[in-house]
Order: structure tokens, then sequence, then C-alpha cells
């Protein structure tokens, strides 16, 4: 599903002022760097900083409505991922959905297409492992751990699909599988749309978009994207229109999927397109939209 996943921590970049004393052209001497109690002050000021940014950008979304996050917007959100990604309305049959589906990022499984090539289906399984030990996939973590950013199965064939259709019936494991969305995708999705001013339509665009093309900062990834659209449009947040933004994230999103593995952008045109025409910034239902020719409704 996705290209490449990236998992890293948003920290402002602190600049310092550091000394340096050169030698002379013609010394052997080696040219120090900044002292180590510098760096380490550096690092703890960037530190400080982000925690201080984080409150702040807490403080601000504790005051906005739940937005996508209210249950029931957040159920919708999920049924529309899976009508795109798997034709299907009913995202919890997709626990133990398990398949190789030529892309070059191994098994995609569950219900946020994680993937043995993007590490986001290895950390799943070692953070599930980690709170039940002994369980049908925690054999596999070593050949998980070699395949790692590959579409290889070696160590993995014939045996580990059939562990993972297993594992799924565990309500442990459906659990850990939502955890796990949530954690990487959901969450850090919704919140950046709060931040950037956007309304439940604007956070559902962001969390589409972070689970078909991953966490990754890179131009085809949501953060690369995100980059773009703000390049040619303002946020809200920013004072800009917030249907002028969506449609530039969603023209710059459609020019990634045109150049993706099957080329298809029914997703955008004939779905999220629609509800920003339409002006439905809230997601209200009844909603109707097409993915790959196929017709959904949700009454």
């Amino acid at each position: 599903m996705r290209r490449g996943v990236l998992f890293f921590a948003a920290v402002p970049v602190v600049a310092t002022a550091a000394v340096f004393f050169l030698a002379p052209a013609d010394s052997d001497e080696p040219v120090p760097g900044p002292p180590a109690a510098t760096a380490g002050s550096a690092r703890e000021e960037a530190k400080d900083r982000a925690e201080r940014e984080r409150e702040q950008d807490d403080a601000v979304i504790a005051g906005l409505p739940a937005g996508l996050s209210a249950p029931d917007k957040k159920e919708l959100a999920q049924r529309l991922v899976a009508s795109a990604d798997n034709s299907t309305l009913d995202w919890r049959g997709l626990y133990g959905s398990i398949e190789d589906l030529g892309d070059g990022q191994g098994y995609t499984a569950g219900i946020a297409g994680f993937c043995t090539g993007t590490h986001d289906l290895l950390t799943l399984v070692e953070r599930y492992t980690d709170d039940h030990p002994g369980n049908g996939l925690a054999r596999y973590l070593p050949a998980l751990r070699e395949v790692d950013g590959t579409d290889s199965h070696e160590g993995l064939d014939p045996g580990f699909t059939d562990a993972w259709r297993a594992e799924a019936e565990v309500p442990a494991f459906r659990k850990a599988q939502e955890e796990e969305r949530d954690r990487v995708y959901f969450e850090p999705s919704v919140r950046l749309a709060k931040l950037d001013g956007l309304s439940t339509l604007g956070q559902f665009v962001y969390y589409d978009a972070i689970i078909f093309h991953g966490p990754d900062t890179e131009e085809d990834g949501f953060y690369g994207l995100r980059e773009q659209a703000m390049r040619q449009a303002e946020t809200p947040a920013e004072g800009g229109d917030e249907k002028t933004y969506l449609n530039a994230f969603l023209d710059v999103r459609r020019e990634a999927l045109r150049n993706s593995r099957d080329g298809d952008t029914t997703r955008v045109d004939t779905a999220q397109r629609r509800f920003v025409e339409a002006g439905n910034l809230e997601l209200a239902t009844p909603l109707e939209w097409q993915v790959y020719g196929d017709t959904y409704q949700v009454p």
C-alpha cells in the first residue's frame, strides 16, 4: 500500500553558536569541535523547547471540537479507507487479511495495511510480543527483522500467512492492530490537521494520505505532500481558505497517486474531491462516493 514508512519525532531544530579553533594551515594538530558540554546543552535546550511546543499544541487541540476523533466520525473514516484499499465498508473484516500485492513492500496485512517491507508490521509484532510473549507470530520476529525494508518472504513462507490469520482471531491482537493504527497513522495525522486549522473533512484527507503514502518526509510521503501543498496555498491556521488549501493538497496527492503502482486516482477524484466541492467539511452523513467504479453509501 504505502511506498515507505518513516517513524520520527518532530523536534524543532535549534541553531546554536559554536566556537571552532582553527589550527594553522601547516599544522598537523586536529581541529577541535564544540565542547561536549555545549553540545549536551544544545540537545537539552532542543528537548525542552520541543516539550514546551508540544504542551502548547496540546492546549490548542484541547480547546477544539473532536472532529474526526469523535467515535462516529472515526468509524466513518475507517469505512472510507477500507472502501478505497479493500473494496469493502467492513473494515473489521480485515484483521486477518494478508497478501503480497506485488508492490515491492512484501506482505500487506491487517486493518491498516501493515507491510513486512515498511517497518510498521515488524513494529506491530514486536510491541504485541512485548505484551503477549509466546504468541503465534513471535517466532517470525527474526525473519521479519531480516526482510524489513525489502519485498522478500525469506523465513516467512510457508507459515507466516496462516499464523497471521490465526492470530487475527485473538481479541488482543485485534486490539494491538487498532492501537498501532492509531499510534502511527490516525493520531499524528489528525493532530497535525487540527493544528493546521482543518475541519473534520480535512482531518480525513490527511489520515487517508498518511495511510496510503506512509509517514515519510520524502516528496511522495505524507509529510512531503503536505509541504508541497503548503507552498501552493495557506492553511486555515495561516489565514488561508480551507477549500483552497484542500484542493491544493488533493492536487499534489493526485499527482503522487498517478505515479503510484496502479495509477488510480479515484479515492481523490470521486470521493474526497466531491466532498470538498459539496462543502461537506464536517463529513456529514448520508454520504455517497465512488472508488474504482464502485459506489458506496453510508446512511
